[in-house]
This record gives structure tokens, C-alpha cells and sequence, in this order.
């Protein structure tokens, strides 16, 4: 038995942080390599000061089979035995923990900055490593025929800047190398500070595609701190925007996957397809992206029963319109040819690094929090998980298209029968020295926010995991084996954030 299976800790369920486990750190490092082992998957890990120079750690572990969610802890100094080496889950995590809290995991393979890469800063547990992009210490081969590519940070498109080193032999990719950090802003802490009005507003600026994932997950986490109970009728109206953001997201990747193909049909048509999702958000809530619709204790706006009928019926045309697009794009050799075989990410490589949303589901992982931990009216009306196994670009874009389905039946369906209640409820102080973890799928998968407040009832802790987190070490085990000019279609197939990431 885990340390944390007497917890009563599930998605948006509040705890009294004295409830988590502290254990010496040898014990909290077995605990958590033995539950990966044992099926559990690491959702997060991070540190909170604990007074002087400790830093407590801190990992929120979840079994998807069992819709469970578990929690343990240790104090340390300024070091400790990394887990990564036997749980490589933990990477990322340890890398972030030794920028953020000067804790080094001893014994880390690949202990480089995450975002803090600006001149004349030091990484805080290695004074040999300089944080400066002149001389970050990027992965070589060497060869007398191997050369680099360079790709970013600044792109000839209006996207977010990242840094892609890619070593190739002729057009060959060999490895892959990602540095990011460029859109690092502080979220965490602005979180932890800001007062409530701005935070929701901090919430919604985290990714700027994934307004009602993070948002929603945000208020989930005050609501159940809180002790507010939303109505039936407020929970419909978010999965609704959670929803139809899911749609507009994925018609338009897509749309873009079909570009990169140059097949221009398919790309046409979804772009125009994708601005109907859009446009029904701005329905609901007067923006194309959602902000200001989801607030603590419901939904700022109410859907009258003639909204209702008008958002159902054009999506329904557009229901209608989708399928033969998708049968045109899927249906092509030419595209087929281009996309099944490029990008693999194993199966294996997927359950042993954590991977999530479409990129799991693509691997056949069936990974799904609407399914998996069910909250709101996801609790009440299911979404098939939708699942591919190639692992593949056309196994990423085939699930896309199966979510696109069943996210319009879904929404379509809940138009027709919104429950009476009213939009959003008051929503109290929250309550002291307490833990909460809100999970709720996003477009792209996992979105984690874990609160903790301290003993008056403010943010002691406010820990955001986006899903690009998990799943950008997927687009560098990806490529290698590919050519170089299938990168731009291999990293669109996954459509990573890169502010997510950063925050």
C-alpha cells in the first residue's frame, strides 16, 4: 500500500494540508518510483518553502483505472537523490525544481536550464553550467558528415518563440534538441499574489488557446477551497465553452496539418470551419476565446433558450459541412502518404514518460481526465475516449477528427436540454491550510492547477501544469529517424504551447 491511499484526495476535493504525508526523503523517492511502477502516473511535483532553507516537495500522483489521486511529501536542504534515473516521469519536474527552489536532484541525466536561460545567470546547483544562450550546453554528434540546423527562436510565421537544434545526417535527423523560456512570465507568482479579481485574469492569459481549459481549472480549484457549489446549469455552460474551445482548436490544426501537406482543399475549408467555434464563443461569452465567461462560482453569462437554439443549429450545419472535408482530407493518398510512418512516439515511450491528451491517445493510451477523474458535467454525460495506435502524424490528426465528432454530438446534445439554476452562485473565503487539485482536459490534455493556502486562508502555493509541460519531450523523441523538412508537420501535429510551457 502507497503512503497516500488512506487520502481522500480527488479531483477538485479539498484536504487539510496536514493530511499529505511528510517522509524522509529516501522513503518519499521510494514511494514515489514504486507507485509509478505500480500504475500511478506523476500529474506534478514542485516545492514550496517550509521555512529557513528547506523547501518542501511536493507529488500529485493519479491511477486513471482507479480514478484515484494521491499525495506525499519530503523537507529538504539544498539537495537530494533524483528520481529521475528510475522515474523518468519526474525529468522535467526536477529541471523546473532546480531553477525555482535551488534544490539539486542529485544524479539527474540531463540537469539543463528549463527557461531560465538569460546571460549572466547561473543555474542555482551547478555553477559550471552558465544559463546564457551563447553557452547552453546543447546535445552534439560529431562527424565529419553530421551538421546542425537551427530553427527559432524567432519564426518566419506569428507563432511563439522557441529554439529547435536539430543534428542531421544530410536531411536525415539524428537528434533533436528543444530550449524554451522565452515567454517565461512569472504566472506562478503573480497567482500566489494577485487579488482575486486580477487572478482570474492571470488564469486566462496562460495560454492564450486554452482560455477556458486553464481558467476552468483555476475557478474548480477556488470553488472547492471555497465550498461553492456550482449549479447544474453553470457546470453544462462550461463543459459547453470547454468544448466548442476543444473544436475550434483541433478543426484548426487540422486545417494546418493540411497546409503543411500542401493540400489545400482540406486547409481552406477548416480554417473558415474553425472561425464558426470561434464565433459561437463569442456568442457566449462576447470574445472569440472566452475571456470573461468562466468565473468562481459559475459562468458570468447565461445562454437564454433563443441563444440556445441558434448556436444548435449552426452547429449542426456545421456538423454537416465537417464530414465530407474530413473524408476529402483523410481519404487522399497523397495525404495519407505524408502522414502515417512520419513522427512516431512509441507506446512504450509514451506510458514511461507521462504523456498526455492526443499525443497519448494517439498511442493508444486511453488518457482522458473527463474520463478518467469526471468533473462537473462530465460527471453526468460521457464523451467517448477517442484513441488511435500508429502513434504516428495521422494517428494524432484521426484522433483529433474522432474528438471533433463527438464533441459536436456533445454540445449539440447539452443545447437541447439545459438544465434550469441559476448562472453562478457566491463564492466564499477559502479555507485555511488546505490542498486542492483541479484537473480538467484541455484541447492539448492535462491541465493541473494545485492550490495551497496557508493559515489566514490566502494562496501559500498556486502550482499550474500545462500539458505542453509533458509532452514537448514527445516532439524530440519524435523527429529523429524523419527528415528535416518534416518538421515543420511533425511539430504542428502536436501543436505544443510554448507560453504554457514557459509560463
Amino acid at each position: 500500500m502507497s503512503a497516500f491511499d488512506e487520502l481522500d484526495l480527488r479531483n477538485r476535493h479539498a484536504i487539510p494540508l496536514a493530511a499529505v504525508p511528510v517522509e524522509p526523503v529516501e522513503r518519499f523517492r521510494e514511494t514515489v518510483v514504486g507507485a509509478v511502477r505500480g500504475g500511478w502516473r506523476l500529474v506534478t511535483m514542485f516545492g514550496m518553502p517550509e521555512g529557513g532553507d528547506d523547501t518542501r516537495l511536493i507529488a500529485i500522483l493519479a491511477h486513471d483505472a482507479r480514478g484515484a489521486l494521491g499525495a506525499t511529501s519530503a523537507v529538504v536542504r539544498d539537495r537530494y537523490p533524483a528520481l529521475t534515473p528510475d522515474c523518468p516521469q519526474a525529468h522535467v519536474f526536477e529541471r523546473e525544481l532546480a531553477e525555482q527552489c535551488a534544490v539539486c536532484p542529485d544524479g539527474h541525466p540531463w540537469l539543463k536550464p528549463l527557461r531560465r536561460h538569460l546571460p549572466d545567470h547561473r543555474a542555482p546547483c551547478r555553477t559550471d553550467v552558465v544559463l546564457d544562450p551563447d553557452a547552453y550546453p546543447f546535445f552534439r554528434i560529431d562527424g565529419e558528415e553530421v551538421h546542425e540546423v537551427a530553427v527559432g527562436p524567432v519564426h518566419a510565421g506569428i507563432i511563439e518563440p522557441g529554439h529547435f537544434r536539430l543534428q542531421a545526417h544530410g536531411e536525415n535527423v539524428l537528434f533533436l534538441e528543444i530550449m524554451l523560456g522565452f515567454q517565461h512570465r512569472g504566472i506562478e507568482r503573480l497567482l500566489e499574489t494577485a487579488d482575486p479579481v486580477r487572478a482570474v485574469l492571470v488564469a486566462e492569459s496562460i495560454a492564450g488557446d486554452t482560455v477556458i481549459g486553464h481558467v476552468g481549472a483555476y475557478c474548480g480549484a477556488i470553488e472547492a477551497l471555497a465550498r461553492s457549489r456550482k449549479t447544474p446549469r453553470a457546470q453544462t455552460i462550461r463543459g459547453l465553452a470547454l468544448e466548442l474551445e476543444r473544436l475550434a482548436n483541433h478543426i484548426g490544426d487540422l486545417g494546418a496539418i493540411a497546409g503543411d501537406v500542401a493540400y489545400q482543399p482540406a486547409a481552406a475549408f477548416f480554417g473558415r470551419m474553425r472561425g464558426e467555434c470561434l464565433n459561437a464563443l463569442m456568442t457566449l461569452s462576447g470574445n472569440r476565446y472566452g475571456r470573461g465567461l468562466i468565473r468562481p462560482g459559475g459562468v458570468a453569462f447565461d445562454v437564454p433558450a433563443a441563444m440556445a437554439a441558434e448556436l444548435r443549429a449552426k452547429l449542426e450545419r456545421l456538423r454537416d459541412e465537417l464530414s465530407p472535408v474530413a473524408t476529402l482530407m483523410f481519404e487522399s493518398g497523397s495525404v495519407q502518404g505524408r502522414l502515417e510512418g512520419v513522427g512516431v512516439v512509441p507506446r512504450a515511450q509514451c506510458l514511461a514518460l507521462g504523456f498526455v491528451g492526443p499525443v497519448a491517445r494517439s498511442c493508444d493510451v486511453a488518457r482522458d481526465v473527463r474520463h478518467d477523474h469526471p468533473y462537473g458535467i462530465f460527471r453526468f454525460a460521457h464523451i467517448p475516449v477517442a484513441t488511435a495506435w500508429a502513434g504516428d502524424v495521422h494517428a494524432r490528426a484521426l484522433v483529433r477528427w474522432l474528438e471533433v465528432r463527438r464533441s459536436l454530438e456533445f454540445v449539440i446534445e447539452q443545447l437541447a436540454e439545459l438544465p434550469r439554476g441559476e448562472p453562478r452562485v457566491p463564492c466564499g473565503a477559502l479555507r485555511p491550510e488546505e490542498l486542492v487539485v483541479a484537473m480538467q482536459e484541455g484541447w492539448r490534455g492535462e491541465i493541473a492547477h494545485v492550490v495551497i493556502t496557508d493559515d489566514r486562508g490566502g494562496i501559500r502555493r498556486h502550482k499550474v501544469t500545462d500539458p505542453s509541460l509533458h509532452n514537448w519531450t514527445a516532439v524530440a523523441l519524435a523527429l529523429p529517424g524523419n527528415q528535416i523538412s518534416d518538421f515543420p508537420l511533425c511539430n504542428k501535429s502536436f501543436n505544443l504551447s510554448y507560453a504554457g510551457h514557459d509560463l
